[in-house]
């Protein structure tokens, strides 16, 4: 099939609805959580939206918002560059990203029993493994996502499940980290909670080892996302391209899926 006949198909597959776009992004708005840094460091800024005009005397016919975010909050995209392991690496801010990768397969692991058991429940590789036994092989070059449903399970006035001894949010372990990268030749590693490493990850061997050999390996990041509910475990495809920031760590975006039927 010529490349033309290929896009006319995928666009009557969408206006037929037999190709669904299922939106995974957050809201941005002021009341968003935020992840907490130690207070020694630099804290992410909240989003924040400063009013213009409103069809008023600062502007009779149009409406528009300033506005300020950290690169890293709301549903926002990691690049290499956001972690030391990765900062040397070449092309690896977001506007020097191969944009070829903002399309890419995905496989959505369903950790939500598990996680409504243990808030910081870990992933691992003998449970991906597990997870490949029914659904197939993780394909090289796709993301995987750990589906928790964090949304509908954490306190909203405690998003990031901070305890006495920090937060306890999921997260990969490095050796399912590493098997990812070596074994499986992943995109990266998305998830609905507020980062990709778990909220204990401060205490593994490295710390935050899916940031640590992640972004070491030129890998990318997904955090703060919904709806990965409506996704199936195989066959979505996720698009997810970030702001162009001159040395963007990462960015804000719309990542959204297109699911067949």
């Amino acid at each position: 099939m010529a490349g033309a006949d290929i896009l006319a198909g995928l666009i009557n597959a969408l206006d037929s609805g037999a190709v669904r776009v299922v939106d995974l992004t957050e809201t941005l708005r002021p009341d968003y959580p935020t992840i907490q840094l130690p207070p020694e460091f630099a804290q992410a800024s909240p989003f924040v939206k400063n009013q213009k005009s409103r069809y008023d005397e600062n502007g009779p016919a149009w409406y528009w918002n300033d506005f300020t975010v950290n690169e890293h909050t709301g549903t926002h995209f990691d690049a290499p560059i956001h972690w030391v392991t990765g900062k040397d690496l070449p092309d690896n801010s977001v506007d020097t990203l191969n944009v070829g990768h903002f399309i890419a397969p995905v496989c959505v692991l369903d950790c939500t029993e598990e996680i409504a058991a243990d808030k910081g429940f870990i992933l691992t590789k003998a449970f991906m493994e597990k997870w490949e036994e029914t659904h197939g092989r993780i394909p090289a070059g796709g993301w995987v996502f750990m589906r928790s449903d964090w949304r509908k399970i954490a306190d909203p006035d405690n998003y990031t499940n901070m305890q006495e001894d920090g937060g306890h949010s999921p997260g990969p372990d490095a050796e399912a980290v590493l098997w990812m990268i070596n074994e499986r030749d992943v995109m990266g590693f998305g998830t609905e909670c507020i980062g990709t490493d778990a909220g204990q990850a401060f205490l593994f061997e490295p710390q935050y080892p899916c940031h640590h050999y992640m972004h070491g390996a030129g890998k990318y990041g997904l955090q703060c996302m919904t709806n990965l509910d409506l996704l199936p475990p195989t066959g979505a495809l996720v698009v997810s391209a970030p702001l162009k920031i001159e040395e963007g760590s990462g960015s804000p975006l719309r990542v959204f899926a297109l699911v067949a039927g």
